[in-house]
Formats: structure tokens, C-alpha cells, sequence
């Protein structure tokens, strides 16, 4: 069809990743698929590439499989990230470097790559996934590293967005709460609910659409969309 895209997204093989992936399928766009355990496939409007995606080599892999098969790349959905909730003082060396390598080293190399792709197309979309924690700090939800990246994740949306402003290159950002996925036990659900104004966690279902939303928004950069019960708001 002449308005199907071609979208990237990253930490696809389960959850909030997963069901981007379903919902632009469902669209009538073709995915490329990415994740360190993703079932390898090649299909006529649906590729998976398994890797390590803070490693350049997984980004490069990514990227060329898209225009290889598809001729093009039109939106990265930077969905990979790993969230550890711990004090501060009690981070392991191996904690940061691995909330680095995904959180920041996946967002640089891939993106980087996907940005070279659209620019012979002038133009294209990334949105990124981040949280709500980097605008509403919580006592009970120790959390720095995911302040630390996603927080400069959401700078990094913002400085995209205006240095490719006149080149046809949008770039979002999705801002969730704590949203019902496999990350979160159902035990755990009215416990992380109450951290929400509304008193209740979000759907995967919620993120999807605002993802979808985003993309479909073209005078819509440089935006945070907080997705996130009125967390961002204040309690």
C-alpha cells in the first residue's frame, strides 16, 4: 500500500516492544524487529534481528536489513531499556554499565544509523521511549540510573527535533508510568498502582496508541508526551 512505512523498533521481543510491533503490523507497515532474544525471521512485511543492541555492530545489522528489504527507513521506535530500582549507594559497577550499554549506547548507534537512512528521504520520525521518574522523582522508587539516561534521553529528543527540524526528521518522546507488562509481576499491580494519581497502573495498550499518535502527528517535535496517570502533574 503507498502509505505503508517502514519502522524499526528495538527491545521487540516481548512486552511494550512486542505490541508496537503488532499494532504497526496491523497498520499495514512493515517492521524491522530487534532484540538480544527475538526469534530470528524474515517475512514479506516483518524481519527480526536478533542482538545486543548497545553494540554498533547489532545497529548497523538493523538498519542495513531495513533498506536492504524494504528500501527505506521511516521510524525508529526506541523501545530497549532496562530499569533497575535500587539506592543509589548500592549500584554495581555491572548495574551502570549495563543500564548504559541498553539505555544509552542503544539509543546512540541505532539511531545515528536511522537518521543517515531518512535524511536521503528527507524525512522520518524517532520516538523514544523514557519515564516519568525523570520529571517526578520518588522516594519509594529509587531510581537515579533510569534518571540519569532517560533523563538525557529526553534532552537528546529535544536537540534532535531542532537540529533536523528543517530536514524533514521529527523526534518524540513517550513518557510512561508504570505500565502492566511481564516486567511487573500482577502481585505487585495495586502496590505500583497507587504510585499513580489516577490509582491505577497503565496499559501497554496506552503507550502503543501514544506511539502510534506521535507518528501520525507530522507537526508534532520535540515533545515529551507524558504517559503516565498525572504522574508527571505532581501528586
Amino acid at each position: 500500500m503507498s502509505t505503508s512505512k517502514v519502522i524499526i523498533v528495538t527491545g521487540a521481543s516481548q512486552g511494550i516492544g512486542a505490541e508496537t510491533v503488532k499494532a504497526f503490523r496491523a497498520q499495514g507497515h512493515r517492521v524491522v524487529a530487534t532484540a538480544r532474544s527475538i526469534t530470528p525471521a524474515h517475512e514479506a512485511d516483518y524481519i527480526a534481528v536478533p542482538g545486543d543492541i548497545g553494540e554498533a555492530a547489532t545497529a548497523r545489522r538493523v538498519v542495513d536489513a531495513a533498506i536492504e528489504h524494504f528500501g527505506r527507513v521511516d521510524t525508529l521506535v526506541n523501545n530497549a531499556g532496562i530499569f533497575i530500582a535500587k539506592p543509589f549507594t548500592q549500584y554495581t559497577a555491572e548495574d551502570y554499565a549495563a543500564v548504559l550499554n541498553v539505555n544509552l549506547n542503544g539509543f546512540f548507534h541505532i539511531t545515528q544509523r536511522a537518521i543517515e537512512a531518512m535524511l536521503k528521504n528527507s524525512s522520518g520520525h524517532i520516538v523514544t521511549l523514557t519515564t516519568s521518574l525523570t520529571d517526578q522523582a520518588n522516594s519509594k522508587v529509587p531510581s537515579v540510573l533510569a534518571s540519569l539516561t532517560k533523563g538525557g534521553l529526553n534532552s537528546a529528543t529535544k536537540s534532535l527535533a531542532i537540529e533536523y527540524a528543517r530536514a524533514g526528521i521529527r523526534a518524540n518522546a513517550v513518557s510512561p508510568g508504570i505500565i502492566k507488562s511481564p516486567m511487573h509481576p500482577e502481585s505487585t499491580h495495586a502496590t505500583l498502582g497507587a504510585f499513580h494519581p489516577v490509582g491505577h497502573m497503565g496499559e501497554m495498550s496506552d503507550i502503543v496508541n501514544a506511539i502510534l499518535y506521535l507518528d501520525s502527528a507530522p507537526f508534532v517535535t520535540g515533545e515529551i508526551l507524558h504517559v503516565d496517570g498525572g504522574q508527571s502533574a505532581g501528586h
